[in-house]
């Protein structure tokens, strides 16, 4: 037993893109039992003609009461940034009048077991919300402070890695309106999808 595992780690790491697969297996599992917002879904991809890092994130509730998520928190334990707005494409079914910034705060109320969703292409039937990731400050509807970005490729795309991710939201508890921070214990570890 001992030289399997032996084995197992050396080859972890001989081969360095499978410990990086590794982590983000592992981290990614982490977020999609993170308690009391789960991230259930997360891809990302560097799109050459904007050029941002566009993901699909989905947000899950899985705690015991309802949420209302008013800021995103990202970067490293000594220096976070916060992101309180999307970009929303009008569309009078998702409660965008025309194209333009909108608080999370006011879109992302949660009950026990829903989900929303971030999305540069609205999905079928869905609503555009539109962030981005930086390696630069916060701004507009981009979120700054992450550690690496995914890459203009096709074949080494890369990964998105935030060392520390989080939110802020209010806790709707028997009455009472509580703020609360949710910071991970690992970081926010995407391979990248191929760029477009």
């Amino acid at each position: 037993m001992l030289i399997v595992a032996l084995v197992s780690v050396a080859l972890l790491g001989f081969f360095p893109g499978m410990a990086s697969d590794s982590q983000v297996a592992q981290n990614q599992m982490y977020w999609q039992t993170a308690t009391p917002i789960a991230i259930s879904e997360i891809n990302v991809r560097y799109v050459s003609y904007t050029p941002y890092q566009l993901p699909f994130m989905k947000l899950k509730n899985t705690g015991n009461y309802p949420i209302r998520i008013t800021r995103l928190v990202g970067g490293s334990a000594t220096a976070n940034a916060t992101l309180e707005v999307f970009y929303g494409y009008t569309d009078s079914a998702c409660g965008f009048a025309s194209n333009g910034y909108y608080n999370i705060s006011d879109f992302f109320y949660l009950s026990p077991g829903e989900e929303m969703y971030f999305n540069f292409d609205a999905i079928p039937g869905g609503c555009k919300r539109l962030i981005t990731f930086t390696t630069s400050g916060t701004g507009g509807y981009s979120l700054g402070r992450a550690t690496t970005l995914c890459q203009n490729s096709t074949s080494s795309p890369g990964y998105l890695t935030y060392k520390t991710f989080g939110f802020e939201y209010i806790a709707y508890i028997e009455g009472q309106q509580i703020t609360k921070r949710q910071i991970g214990s690992v970081p926010l570890t995407v391979k990248c999808q191929p760029a477009t």
